[in-house]
């Protein structure tokens, strides 16, 4: 890690330590938008990292960039930042201004396909994205939809489709949005062959590897912390065997979820990163499933309550497991490339992949 990761990485863990509360976290959870943690992660440039800064952007990697996002899962910051990042990023590689304040991400799904049609001067937007992240209070969502036969990036202003308000269990915003026909307010020149109708997937698989490992990495924490304070039979909880165990191996998941999600970081900034990406995100489910189980079982019942700070997080883990491709798809994707590329490829595939 270089001595600038390095600050980036302390100076973003003490922004969340010191705005994200637990009054914070609860009012989010109320419907209430944290203005004063928007604030401060624009201030400081941390909502358009990979943005050239040409346009208005810092001009990181990837690599520096997840720091910030790592940071945002451990803290469990209620903002759609890995979304802003992400749309910010897709925006300027298509070449498009990129509106102020929070992005979110309109996902392209074979269900419902996102299709653009140019009437006159302009384009109009139909289809159906669910699950958009505060797709209801972010002033713009970006698209990558079919424009025709190519693929064209767009920016939808708030209020131009009909939104069915929704929350994961996290209690975090995922909208369900409607387009029939709805105006958009710019659209880029057809993309290049780098950028596919799946390209917000496979990205925002990326961040949410970043934040499940970030998450996992505080339940880790606080489970170790809980374990040497809780006394039974005489003695703290730590000093049984058995707790010891579980402990340790939840560790060892998330040091390889953290690990694979920093490769996945490097392959991206080299470019063609989807083998990384989906080797990260299997690797990431798995331990989400994990550090909620481990921790539960060593808080006991109170980590089930509200008033503890738990569930704040494993709540984000069993939602994120599931977004931009569970553990399982991304497996299965896994799974037909090792068979399509045949036995003989296998062993290389898996050593020589770069770190």
């Amino acid at each position: 890690m270089s001595e600038l990761t390095e600050i980036l990485k302390e100076s973003v863990n003490r922004l969340f330590g010191d705005l994200v509360t637990r009054e914070m976290l609860e009012g989010a959870e109320a419907g209430e938008w944290p203005q004063a943690l928007w604030d401060a992660l624009e201030e400081n440039g941390l909502t358009q990292p990979l943005v050239p800064e040409a346009k208005g952007g810092v001009g990181a990697s990837f690599s520096d960039t997840y720091e910030i996002i790592y940071a945002a899962g451990y803290h469990a910051a209620p903002v759609p930042l890995a979304e802003t990042v992400l749309a910010g990023w897709l925006t300027a590689e298509a070449g498009l201004d990129i509106p102020s304040g929070p992005l979110s991400l309109l996902e392209c799904r074979d269900e419902n396909m996102l299709r653009l049609t140019q009437d006159g001067s302009g384009w109009q937007l139909t289809g159906t994205a669910s699950h958009t992240p505060w797709g209801a209070q972010a002033p713009h969502t970006v698209a990558i939809a079919d424009a025709g036969g190519a693929l064209r990036a767009a920016i939808v202003p708030q209020g131009t489709g009909d939104i069915a308000n929704d929350r994961n269990m996290a209690q975090e915003p995922r909208d369900t949005i409607k387009f029939d026909g709805a105006s958009v307010s710019s659209v880029s020149e057809p993309l290049g062959y780098e950028m596919t109708r799946d390209t917000i997937k496979l990205y925002g698989a990326l961040f949410r590897s970043a934040q499940i490992s970030g998450a996992a990495q505080r339940v880790l924490d606080m489970s170790v912390d809980y374990a040497l304070e809780r006394e039974a039979f005489g003695r703290t909880i730590s000093k049984f065997q058995a707790v010891q165990h579980q402990l340790a191996s939840l560790a060892a998941h998330v040091a390889q979820s953290t690990m694979a999600a920093e490769t996945a970081c490097r392959a991206a900034d080299r470019g063609d990163p989807r083998f990384e990406i989906a080797v990260a995100k299997v690797i990431a489910g798995g331990t989400a499933t994990l550090a909620a189980e481990t921790s539960h079982q060593v808080h006991a019942a109170i980590g089930f309550t509200y008033e503890h700070m738990l569930n704040f997080f494993t709540r984000r883990l069993w939602c994120w497991r599931a977004e931009y491709g569970s553990d399982s798809m991304w497996a299965e994707e896994l799974g037909r490339r090792a068979a399509g590329r045949g036995p003989d490829m296998l062993w290389s595939d898996l050593t020589e992949q770069q770190a």
